[in-house]
């Protein structure tokens, strides 16, 4: 029997990194966050991808947090700029994990 195929979807995610050699991150940030849009047939398997190709990227991510779908962001009240949308999109079209922001981390003690 053919296994029926779950469609994807686009998650947003917020994952905070730490350093870690290699990472591209500015040298005096002690980590960032970055907001990512990734497909997955839920939101764990988009979870799963993000950090293994955060990995394979020489980054060292310590948290995910998920924001859900843009149906369910909608929902919530969120204002999606066209701009969101489209790389939402794209990581749907592409089956991706599409980084739309890096903000890095300084301590300022």
């Amino acid at each position: 029997m053919a296994k029926e195929k779950k469609p994807h979807q686009v998650y947003t995610l917020l994952v905070e990194v730490g350093r870690k050699d290699g990472d591209g991150l500015p040298r005096e940030a002690t980590g960032a966050a970055l907001m990512v849009y990734a497909s997955g047939v839920d939101e764990a398997e988009a979870v799963r991808e993000t950090v293994a190709i955060l990995k394979q990227a020489d980054m060292a991510p310590l948290d995910v947090s998920g924001y859900g779908t843009l149906e369910e962001r909608l929902a919530e009240g969120h204002d999606i700029e066209d701009d969101e949308r489209a790389l939402m999109d794209r990581a749907l079209d592409e089956n991706a994990v599409i980084v739309a922001q890096m903000t890095p981390f300084y301590d300022k003690a």
